[in-house]
């Protein structure tokens, strides 16, 4: 798999369980917002419903108990004492040390003069026989009037009583205080931008309102919305303002008491809540992308590292296989080649018994055949030498068990590698412990072993530079160094140096095979083969064989 499919499997993973991990999350938190804004928001037309139903029985028991206490008043006095002005300021103190909510009060007789009154204004004298409420009175008994203007020029209104006495009628009149009466209503608001005020059935303020009218003005209400009982509607505005009304009738339908919410500042608790989940929520997402994305690249980046593996189990099975058919090639092909090589050393061995007489070595070209021959001879030994590594690789030969001593298997190795080493100016010394151990080992592929080392040593340094061989028991093991001072190995280099058909050098001075057979013949031997190296400073070789102990013979 290359980095782009890599990539688009990751991307992939983490879209596939972001949208399993997220979904559920996002749609239960917005249920539970949901539900519960519908429930606060029940919570809030419960609460603002009970306060104006409580506040309309608040305010129509107020005025029922004034219209008793004046209809008490007119019932236990005569019209004679009463159109007695000392007489009436005296039941006016008395009535306002009591309750304190009447602004004046008059006697009017049947005619509608107002023959006796007392209060801030001079109404005594006034005729009111053709203001509406005296024929609400005089029919009813009882009256409480809207707000109106009157001969005060003042909005106000009145409770009026009759009382029959010696056949004709008689009304007593009290003015409520207007300031009294609003602070009385406006008590049941809430809020900062709650509000309570009073409108009759044309929607005109009755009291003032906090916000937005005074009183006598229009209140912009369709009071048919409101039914019987308490009704709760809900009016949106341009500004996007959205305000609850709670509407609850009193004084026998004429009046309406209203109280009303601003929706987003009684839900502000709600909202804080909302934003304080919001966070919750984005905590909870960065918290869940940030594993999903750490998770995914974990599984991605072991996913890679198990490709990668098995490309390298396979391209070693694919080495593997090029092997095994090169072992079952070899041993054919060793014939079929090692014959011609033969018929070709043997001529040149005859060319070179015909050099010897004296009628070729007088030639102008004498020196040009022997170089020929020689380098002929190089060649096919070359490729003998190669058909021997395929065959020895071919066979897999166990080794056989011998009396080695490892000190005098290297000094023979390296008295055969001698003459190859001074032509080239490299010096081979030797530090080897005589405290070694004589082993039960193969001599043959151990020298094969010694022999493959200090060749690629000298083939390392080329020219001008030493070979270090050392050999240390340590344990159960022989450990045989050897070190050259020649242009070392990258890392890359040396992961693949024991691989077979791998060379560092140049194209056709090396099969790649020799440092494989050393590997391949030490391990079966039960060791192993090492190596340190560094660029352009050299590279050691540690070869570690088992020490076996000879059997007696």
């Amino acid at each position: 798999m290359n980095t782009s499919m890599y990539k688009n499997l990751q991307k992939k993973m983490i879209i596939i369980t972001l949208i399993v991990s997220l979904a559920p999350f996002i749609i239960l938190g917005s249920a539970i917002y949901y539900q519960f804004a519908l429930m606060y928001k029940d919570k809030i037309e419960e609460q603002i419903k009970y306060r104006s139903g409580a506040h309309a029985k608040a305010v129509d028991l107020f005025l029922k108990k004034h219209a008793a206490l004046l209809g008490a008043i007119a019932n236990s006095h005569s019209y004679q004492d009463m159109i007695n002005e000392k007489y009436l300021s005296q039941i006016f103190r008395v009535i306002n040390a009591s309750e304190g909510a009447f602004i004046d009060l008059g006697i009017i007789s049947h005619t509608g003069v107002q023959n006796t009154y007392v209060g801030a204004f001079d109404l005594s004298g006034l005729i009111y026989s053709q203001q509406p409420w005296f024929g609400e009175v005089m029919t009813k008994g009882t009256h409480i009037s809207d707000v109106f203007m009157g001969y005060r020029q003042l909005p106000h209104f009145i409770i009026a009583v009759r009382r029959h006495e010696n056949g004709k009628n008689w009304i007593l009149r009290a003015t409520i205080d207007p300031g009294i009466f609003d602070g009385f209503v406006r008590s049941a608001q809430m809020g900062k931008t709650g509000d309570a005020y009073i409108v009759n059935m044309e929607g005109l303020f009755q009291t003032n309102p906090r916000f937005g009218g005074k009183i006598l003005s229009n209140s912009n209400l369709d009071t048919t919305l409101f039914g019987g009982g308490t009704t709760i509607i809900e009016k949106k505005y341009d500004n996007g303002k959205k305000l609850l009304y709670a509407g609850s009738h009193l004084k026998s339908g004429k009046w309406l008491l209203v109280i009303s919410q601003d929706v987003a500042d009684e839900m502000i608790s709600l909202f804080e809540t909302r934003n304080l989940e919001i966070i919750i929520i984005i905590i909870g997402l960065m918290v869940i992308i940030f594993t999903t994305i750490f998770t995914t690249g974990l599984a991605i980046n072991r996913l890679r590292a198990n490709d990668l593996k098995m490309s390298e189990l396979n391209a070693q099975l694919a080495q593997s296989d090029k092997l095994a058919s090169l072992g079952k090639m070899a041993t054919g092909l060793a014939h079929e080649i090692n014959n011609p090589l033969a018929v070709v050393l043997q001529k040149t061995g005859w060319m070179e018994d015909l050099l010897l007489e004296e009628e070729f070595q007088e030639s102008e070209n004498f020196q040009e055949y022997k170089t020929s021959i020689y380098k002929i001879e190089e060649q096919v030994e070359r490729a003998r030498k190669v058909i021997h590594n395929m065959l020895g690789f071919a066979r897999k030969m166990e080794p056989r068990a011998d009396d080695v001593d490892i000190n005098e298997t290297l000094n023979q190795t390296i008295a055969l590698m001698e003459n190859y080493a001074k032509i080239n100016n490299i010096e081979i010394r030797t530090a080897l412990s005589p405290d070694l151990p004589i082993i039960a080992s193969d001599r043959a592929q151990l020298q094969q072993v010694f022999l493959n080392l200090i060749s690629n040593a000298i083939d390392a340094i080329e020219k001008d530079g030493l070979i270090q061989i050392e050999s240390t028991p340590d344990d159960s093991l022989i450990n045989v160094t050897i070190t050259d001072n020649g242009h070392g190995m990258t890392e890359s280099q040396q992961k693949k140096v024991f691989d077979p058909f791998f060379t560092t050098k140049e194209t056709g001075k090396g099969t790649g095979l020799g440092l494989w057979i050393c590997y391949d013949i030490i391990d079966k031997m039960g060791g192993s083969v090492s190596l340190s190296s560094e660029v352009k400073k050299g590279t050691t070789f540690t070869v570690s064989i088992p020490i076996v102990i000879p059997e007696k013979k």
